[in-house]
């Protein structure tokens, strides 16, 4: 069971973003430019510390989310898509005019047994 999925639309940016860039890592941090928007970087220009949560993996990616963001997402799946329009983060897909967004549902009473065990 995972917390986290990712759309065939965006899997194919992510895919063009691996081949331009190498290694990469999504970030969800809830703080400063798109807020609690999904960005993705170069692996070794994103800096993760205690405060960071690993979510899964998305097309070989890492997808992690700062744990203030977690507590307001743990109760959801969420889907990583892509959409046009021009963000205001530092985010890989920003220059193609792109950004990725969240799609969200709550857990099922089975899902979120298994994912936020007490």
């Amino acid at each position: 069971m995972e917390r986290i999925a990712i759309t065939d639309k965006a899997a194919t940016i992510v895919k063009q973003l691996q081949a331009k860039h190498g290694d990469l890592i999504f970030h969800q941090s809830g703080g400063c430019c798109d807020g609690s928007s999904p960005m993705i970087f170069e692996k070794d220009d994103m800096y993760l510390d205690e405060s960071d949560i690993f979510m899964g993996t998305l097309e070989g990616v890492p997808f992690y989310m700062n744990k203030d963001q977690f507590e307001y997402w743990k109760h959801t799946h969420l889907t990583v898509d892509i959409t046009e329009g021009r963000g205001a983060s530092f985010s890989l897909e920003i220059p193609l005019g792109l950004r990725f967004i969240i799609h969200s549902r709550l857990l099922t009473n089975e899902e979120n047994a298994l994912l936020n065990p007490n």
